[in-house]
């Protein structure tokens, strides 16, 4: 049973409850609400976070608009300075929608390590915004399981420019952008929830299991930890923030917009997991560019990802 005695920041919220009761693993959620109590970033978790060259973050530009962006940096541009405080050395480019973010937010981060599957999430407070220079106090800070990472090796992209070159800004994808999304095998889907902030979740799959129609993005919701963290925003808060990459130009896209869950016959065309869920996304602003400082050098499928079922 949920302790209904933990402060009203701390365990699942109502969001999350109404999905994992929905999804029918209510029980085996709150046998892994510990996951989501205030950790101490010591020991493996600032080893881990030591060695990263990639951090996404999801936060709000400066009109209030959520976004999805990549930082990249040499090992070291994360560093624990203290059990609750990391520091950011690294900054986004002026053409980025979330340059000049704003210290006072929420922020959800993803610390990735693709080739050997390993993912950090981070939840907290932007505390110092000053240059390339960022101070997050953590409130969460937990692991993720290896699924649906496809292992692929990264190396910094040289010479990284200060500026990656032109961006195009928009409401709607060109063919180009939907080009782009119909063969990624990975994108990071960011979400808010009023009461406790951003998040910034992994999404993996077959390259095409992002699918687009003519209302707008869509995929299918895998079977995961049951945490349900994103669909959980979603359930009380529609907005999102899309970012996908092509790993092998270093070009991106960004979305943001509104999202819902439709719940449905598990294994219907379409539900690659077979789990009743797909997630329906609706762009409303568009930046695409190439603002990955960084370049694919080895690429390996994941082994266990869903055939597509259309």
């Amino acid at each position: 049973m949920t302790d209904t005695n933990r402060p009203a920041d701390v365990g699942f919220h109502p969001g999350e409850l109404t999905v994992q009761a929905r999804a029918g693993v209510a029980h085996q959620a709150d046998r892994l609400s510990g996951m989501l109590e205030p950790v101490a970033l010591e020991g493996g978790i600032a080893e881990f976070l030591a060695d990263r060259t990639l951090l996404v973050v999801t936060g709000r530009d400066a009109a209030g608009q959520l976004w999805t962006s990549p930082l990249v940096g040499p090992p070291g541009f994360l560093r624990v300075l203290s059990d609750t405080r990391l520091a950011v050395r690294a900054t986004f480019p002026k053409s980025d929608p979330l340059s000049g973010l704003a210290a006072g937010q929420k922020l959800g981060m993803t610390a990735v390590e693709f080739a050997a599957r390993r993912r950090l999430r981070i939840n907290g407070t932007l505390a110092v915004a000053a240059g390339d220079h960022l101070v997050v106090e953590v409130e969460q800070a937990y692991g993720n399981c290896p699924q649906y990472i496809q292992p692929r090796l990264l190396a910094p992209d040289h010479p990284s420019p200060t500026e990656p070159g032109p961006i195009r800004r928009g409401t709607a994808l060109t063919s180009e952008d939907a080009e782009l999304v119909r063969t990624a095998d990975t994108f990071f889907l960011g979400t808010i929830n009023p009461e406790r902030g951003a998040d910034a979740s992994h999404r993996g799959g077959p390259p095409g299991f992002v699918r687009i129609d003519e209302i707008g993005l869509w995929w299918p919701d895998y079977k995961g930890n049951n945490l349900f963290n994103s669909l959980g925003n979603l359930a009380v808060d529609p907005e999102a923030a899309l970012l996908f990459f092509d790993f092998t130009t270093g070009r991106t896209l960004q979305l943001s917009g509104r999202a819902q869950v439709e719940w449905g016959q598990a294994g219907r065309p379409g539900d690659d997991g077979h789990t009743g869920r797909i997630v329906r996304f609706t762009p409303q602003h568009v930046v695409a560019g190439r603002l990955l400082a960084a370049r694919q050098v080895a690429h390996h499928p994941y082994p266990r990802n869903p055939a597509l079922t259309d």
